[in-house]
């Protein structure tokens, strides 16, 4: 028996053999390329297949909005009365200012979430004492919903601003430091070994080699988490506030005026795209050798 297995396996090896041994052309082409396993795709490609699925995505809304019987459609306004409304807010209503109100929290309160988690998550990774003092704390704390600090905020702050930046501040932090963390663990080991042979610093190998080999990942890090403290947003401006985004949607949901609520919506998804778009180009002239090696 475990002869004829053994036959078996030399048979199918030979196989894969002379098939990966056959020109490109005679292969057999898969029915689905476009699902081909991890093929790169190109820019130009990735911005029509994006598009495409920004056309579908309004086409089911559309679809959806006319599905709907008339008296219900006012609580599922159409797409183009959305951005009708949106422009109106824009145009007649000073909603640009409350757009910028809110990009301003989230940028301050992300900036200042940035200062204390990228220094700590970068020495945590790099000092196994100082990981296991304070890993614990921090991984015990992304379990706490952010808006759970709202009533000690009120209490510590009031119904002011910083009351706003600190729960957007929370918001992100933990898992900010821990994602830092983890991208700092994953830097090659034999970098540092052969900065340590060159006779580095201690404070040289954490700043020169660890900090810039993580530095293309810990932008993605924050990339990624920037687009949390985006969910905040709405929570952190409906508690007491007079402007912002969140305020305005509030204030729309009083009256069932479900075409403000959406184009409040609306611009808090194309600020986020916006702010995406920003930290991709930043990281693409940052980290030339990062996007290189990713071709």
């Amino acid at each position: 028996m475990s002869e004829q297995n053994s036959i078996t396996s030399v048979q199918t090896g030979a196989t894969m053999v002379k098939e990966m041994e056959r020109p490109a052309s005679s292969r057999k082409v898969p029915k689905l390329p476009y699902l081909r396993l991890l093929t790169p795709t190109s820019s130009r490609e990735t911005l029509i297949l994006g598009v495409i699925g920004a056309f579908l995505f309004f086409l089911l809304w559309e679809a959806a909005h006319y599905a709907t019987d008339e008296e219900s459609r006012r609580f599922l306004p159409s797409p183009q009365h959305v951005v009708a409304t949106l422009i109106t807010l824009i145009v007649e209503r000073n909603f640009l200012s409350d757009v910028l109100i809110s990009a301003y929290r989230i940028f301050a309160s992300f900036f200042a979430a940035c200062l204390v988690a990228v220094p700590l998550g970068i020495f945590m990774g790099c000092f196994s004492r100082m990981r296991a003092l304070i890993n614990p704390t921090i991984s015990g704390a992304r379990y706490l919903p952010a808006a759970s600090f709202i009533p000690l905020l009120l209490v510590w702050f009031g119904p002011t601003d910083t009351q706003k930046l600190a729960l957007l501040f929370l918001g992100v932090i933990f898992f900010l430091v821990a994602l830092i963390l983890d991208n700092t663990e994953s830097v090659q080991k034999e970098l540092i070994e052969a900065a340590m042979t060159m006779g580095a610093s201690r404070w040289e190998i954490v700043v020169n080699v660890v900090g810039r080999a993580a530095a293309p990942a810990i932008m993605d890090s924050m990339r990624n988490m920037i687009a949390v403290g985006y969910t905040y947003l709405v929570i952190a401006e409906i508690v007491a506030a007079q402007d912002g985004i969140g305020a305005v949607m509030m204030r729309a949901g009083r009256f069932l005026k479900v075409d403000v609520i959406m184009a409040g919506i609306l611009a808090i998804g194309i600020l986020g795209v916006l702010t995406d778009i920003l930290f991709r180009l930043v990281a693409h002239f940052l980290f030339p050798w990062n996007r290189r090696r990713k071709q």
